[in-house]
């Protein structure tokens, strides 16, 4: 870096001294136990609180009326017995207990009709408030997801492909509705049931009903040895569903060139090889969960069968009416159902676990360095690149070393090249989308990173080969970001400049037509010019031009640099390009080789040195004069 730059660096007062804290690593989400999962997970139930408390109280009516039916029975049997209608029996504390005993006839019909009635309005309850409740967690997530992604580094999604994380958004996402509204509904129903049931039994005859307890310890070994296999199987659904994504995505894209090589069988292949490992990983789980809930079963039915057989015996008889007798049976009998159904739950439950820590790890994950305080109305367009070293990790080689040289306002600069010498890097550091690891980039005399990602972004337009263009209207694609409120008039106005208004008049919608997936319904010199027009329209004083013209044919070149010229206007603009011949009016040409600059200079001052340019030009004019 010269000393004048770093006099200026000092002046702003961007010169920071470090100090390096040692601060404990948080646990991954990935290393976290279910239970501290879960309790993560349920984070999300604290805005929705009241749907939670609308399922619990409609789940408690629901398993309540589960019991209260079995003592309608027994109550029934004893006034058969009696010959009395047991309207003051303290098993049935009802509102109907008041009713005149003349009325007998209506008490128990009506009764139980008034107990169906309530079971259902509490599980339409518990059920609708549960599903409510899920669908709003799960819409919450998936917009953090969307949010975080929108804000992690670019490095981020060099290192992971995209078929991995759109199985995170919808796959992994699907997993935790899973397990936060069916299997939560189903703890939550049925274990309301079984308490209610437990209770009682309890009331009963609590002696006999601690036998049931005490097989409690053996269902809990059950279900954590389950739990710990249902676990590491749903990671690996996750992964191979991932690759399955992955493949289909690549599929979709590259179909014309799977067509065209012949490569249907290898790509058929690849899909079959991922989806049966999904197969048979799922297998694995459905086995696991079809093995330990009948193990589960069998232990409650083993204490429910010893229960039975001692309640039978004449001790226990003697102290019961028939109707409580009958009472204790139904409820005894009743466990089997609400105990299987929470034990086939676990399945779902350790799978929206997983899916729930892939998902953690991804909203875990830090997003863009933006510590930048700096924010500048509009730039002048100066920028200096100082010293400037870059590589994409700690163990790779360097991509740009000590990369020095200065754009004043207004100026045209050429970054030029063989394949792999570093040009697009270079342009890539100064919005941001990578940070480099040595030197400075200065706009306007201040380091970039000083300025917030917002604000400095907001000073560059881009025009890359690759035109990204979104499934929308012209009108949408032009007017993007902060441009949106733009009215038709300045819309038209930069269409105009871009050279594009003569084929958008022609279409029938005009800027109402939609372009397609990837702009794919218009031509590479349509979307190239609804690019430029996009940049117009910004107005930025920054432009970057990344290889532009280089994937057209030589008359849609012509075109579009006319398009260009008007664009590079009174704006400081970096140039990539291919063609040598597109850049011979730049103020200044840089010529770049294995990551550093060889040489730099006017056209016309290379060519006259006889260098590396001169050679890439000589190169170019002898494969035109070829063709």
């Amino acid at each position: 870096m010269s000393g004048a730059a770093d006099k200026r660096i000092a002046a702003r007062g961007f010169v920071v001294k470090c100090r390096t804290v040692m601060t404990p690593t948080p646990p991954s989400p990935q290393e976290l136990s279910s239970f501290a999962l879960y309790k993560r997970l349920l984070a999300y139930l604290r805005p929705l609180w009241f749907l939670a408390l609308y399922s619990i109280v409609g789940f408690a009516v629901y398993g309540s009326m589960n019991v209260y039916f079995s003592r309608l029975v027994g109550v029934m049997i004893d006034s058969i017995q009696s010959g009395t209608v047991l309207v003051n029996d303290s098993r049935l504390i009802f509102p109907l207990t008041l009713v005149r005993v003349d009325d007998a006839r209506l008490f128990f019909p009506v009764l139980l009709i008034l107990i169906v009635l309530l079971r259902g309005i509490g599980g339409f309850l518990g059920s609708y408030g549960m599903a409510a409740l899920a669908f709003r967690i799960i819409h919450r997530l998936r917009c953090q997801i969307l949010e975080r992604l929108l804000v992690l580094p670019v490095h981020y999604y060099d290192r992971n492909n995209s078929g991995h994380l759109i199985s995170t958004v919808t796959f992994n996402v699907a997993q935790i509705s899973a397990a936060v509204s069916d299997a939560v509904a189903v703890l939550l129903r049925e274990g309301a049931t079984i308490i209610f049931i437990v209770g009682g039994l309890l009331i009963l005859n609590w002696r006999l009903t601690l036998i049931f307890v005490a097989i409690t310890p053996f269902i809990g070994v059950v279900v954590v040895y389950a739990s710990g296999k249902f676990r590491k199987h749903s990671k690996r659904i996750q992964t191979s569903m991932g690759d399955v994504t992955q493949i289909l995505t690549e599929t979709l894209k590259g179909l014309k060139v799977i067509r065209v090589f012949g490569a249907d069988q290898q790509v058929e292949a690849s899909f079959n090889a991922a989806s049966d490992l999904n197969t048979r990983q799922n297998l694995k789980l459905v086995l696991t969960s079809a093995i330990s809930a009948p193990i589960i079963q069998f232990l409650v039915a083993a204490a429910l069968a010893f229960l039975l057989w001692l309640a039978m015996s004449p001790t226990v008889l003697s102290g019961m009416t028939p109707g409580q007798f009958v009472e204790f049976i139904t409820l005894a009998g009743m466990l089997l159902k609400p105990v299987r159904q929470t034990s086939k739950t676990n399945s779902d439950i350790q799978k929206g676990l997983v899916a729930a820590a892939s998902i953690f790890v991804l909203l875990d994950t830090p997003a863009e360095d933006d510590k930048g305080t700096h924010s500048a109305e509009r730039l002048s367009g100066e920028i200096e690149f100082c010293q400037v070293g870059f590589s994409y990790g700690a163990d790779k080689d360097a991509v740009l070393r000590s990369v020095s040289f200065t754009c004043k306002p207004g100026q045209t600069v050429a970054i030029v090249g063989r394949s792999g010498s570093g040009k697009s890097t270079l342009v890539n550091l100064l919005p941001r989308f990578y940070d480099l690891q040595s030197g400075q980039i200065l706009l306007d005399g201040t380091p970039h990173t000083a300025y917030t990602l917002a604000n400095l972004r907001h000073h560059i337009a881009l025009v890359s080969q690759q035109v990204v263009l979104f499934n929308g209207s012209i009108r949408d694609n032009v007017a993007q970001g902060a441009l949106r409120g733009c009215g038709d008039a300045r819309i038209r106005e930069a269409l105009r400049h871009a050279n594009a208004l003569e084929f958008i008049d022609e279409l029938p919608a005009g800027l109402d037509t939609i372009v397609g997936d990837d702009g794919l319904l218009l031509s590479g010199g349509q979307r190239q010019r609804l690019a430029i027009g996009r940049a117009l329209l910004k107005d930025a004083p920054i432009l970057i031009l990344d290889e532009a013209t280089s994937a057209l044919d030589t008359a849609s070149e012509r075109y579009i640099q006319k398009a260009l010229d008007y664009l590079m206007q009174g704006r400081t603009t970096l140039v990539i390009a291919h063609r040598l011949s597109t850049i011979e009016k730049a103020d200044l040409i840089v010529v770049m080789d294995k990551g550093q600059i060889v040489e730099q200079g006017t056209h016309q001052s290379l060519l006259a040195r006889g260098g590396a340019y001169a050679q890439l030009h000589s190169m170019q004019f002898a494969e035109i004069s070829e063709d």
